[in-house]
């Protein structure tokens, strides 16, 4: 799918097309998109001069930062209702399930938090969710599962 980058242009050209100001950049595709497209993502890397894995990096930071409350071990996953994708919802009743808490919820024990976001800025790797800013992409229940049965027996490598 080709995008027109005129919206894209516009948002560069007020921030001065500097680095510095990448999470003013990503806030505004956001609002502009409801989501941050990967074309997007290519795009800002080329115009900007950075890896588009930094800008990943930096969306998803910037969201792990921004939300309440939180865990030891913060999981974010992408609900995927900016862009549609699919397996998403699945995910997070597998999280659900395994840790006991819910979108917005601690556990009792302060070990996991858990929260929805409408993106992540990681669709190549969707469905994606986010643990203390390392992203896990490219999810299966099954490969959730091992994750998280790793996190609660304190093996967090």
């Amino acid at each position: 799918m080709e995008r027109n980058f005129e919206k894209v242009e516009e948002i560069l050209k007020k921030h001065g097309y500097e680095k510095k100001n990448l999470i003013k950049i990503l806030l505004d595709v956001q609002k502009e998109y409801r989501h941050i497209p990967k074309e997007v993502v290519n795009y800002l890397s080329v115009a900007l001069d950075i890896p588009p894995a930094k800008i990943f990096g930096v969306a998803t930071f910037y969201a792990q930062f921004s939300l309440k409350p939180k865990g030891e071990y913060t999981i974010l996953i992408c609900d995927g209702t900016a862009c549609h994708m699919e397996g998403s919802m699945s995910l997070i009743k597998v999280i659900e399930e395994e840790v006991g808490v819910k979108p917005g919820e601690v556990t009792q024990d302060l070990k996991f938090s858990l929260d929805k976001v409408g993106c992540l800025g990681a669709c190549a790797l969707a469905p994606a969710m986010v643990i203390n800013g390392e992203v896990y992409g490219n999810l299966t229940p099954e490969k959730t599962k091992e994750i998280l049965r790793k996190l609660k027996e304190g093996d967090d490598r």
